[in-house]
């Protein structure tokens, strides 16, 4: 399987940050526009503070440079995943199970491609969550977008 442009920024960056001594949570780098960005995002035990977003910048930033993996200009942004954290493995979500998830599907199931209800389980690829009137399996492959909801 072709890894993709984001795979692979992942594999050259998550080094660089857990040298750091930071969880590399994961990274979007959507291409839109003339100039990409992208987005890291990263935790710690007891969040994330400014400086610390600023540091893994400056590093990251000058890695990307030496590296030249990026075509052309590039905006760099370091952040926490937050509250209302996406996920990029399913075995991310493993620590909220019992949490509501909000899921965006690649293609719909029936007429549906958001999917929002507590997670059950994670198993390998594949996590469960239980909606109004049921539960549903989804396959990490189908998910276009997942994200936990904080409720206040």
């Amino acid at each position: 399987m072709r890894q993709t442009f984001e795979e692979m920024l992942s594999d050259i960056i998550r080094p660089e940050v857990e040298n750091l001594g930071y969880v590399f949570w994961g990274l979007s780098s959507p291409a839109s526009g003339k100039k990409r960005v992208v987005r890291i995002y990263i935790d710690h035990e007891g969040g994330v503070t400014i400086d610390q977003c600023a540091q893994v910048s400056r590093q990251v930033g000058l890695m990307l440079e030496v590296e030249d993996v990026i075509p052309g200009a590039f905006t760099l942004e370091v952040s926490s995943p937050g509250l209302e954290r996406p996920f990029f493995r399913p075995e991310q979500m493993a620590a909220y199970v019992g949490r509501i998830v909000e899921v965006v599907l690649n293609e719909p199931v029936g007429e549906r491609k958001k999917f929002k209800g507590e997670l059950k389980g994670v198993d390998g690829d594949t996590f469960t969550l239980a909606l109004e009137d049921d539960t549903m399996d989804f396959d990490w492959l189908s998910v276009k977008k997942a994200t936990l909801v904080h409720e206040f």
